[in-house]
């Protein structure tokens, strides 16, 4: 169970480190670096809530790539439970990649 602050930014942490293995399966870059994780709040007692989106609304795969956030995350140690938010406000769009993720991608 996270109660202090340090015990809940060491779960975000961990948090990101999970988000870092998830990828889109059309971008070879992960979800985080892509910008598709809009917030991660841990509260005290490990109940997390992810906002995100996606870089289409019309994703084809978008209930699976939200079923796995909510199934890695909830392996987190100290996660209690996981609630995924899809949100399309503010849209997504290539300003929100990462600076790394653009290396990767040969756009910078």
């Amino acid at each position: 169970m996270a109660t202090t602050p340090q015990e809940i930014l060491r779960i975000e942490r961990d948090i990101v480190n999970v988000l870092k293995n998830i990828y889109d399966p059309e971008i070879p870059v992960n979800i985080y670096d892509l910008g598709l994780i809009y917030e991660i709040d841990v509260r005290p007692g490990g109940d997390t809530d992810i906002t995100m989106t996606l870089t289409a609304p019309t994703c084809p795969v978008a209930e699976q790539l939200v079923e796995d956030v909510r199934q890695q995350v909830g392996k987190v140690n100290g996660v209690a439970a996981v609630e995924v938010t899809l949100v399309f406000d503010p849209p997504w769009d290539r300003s929100m990649i990462s600076e790394e993720a653009l290396l990767e991608l040969g756009l910078l």
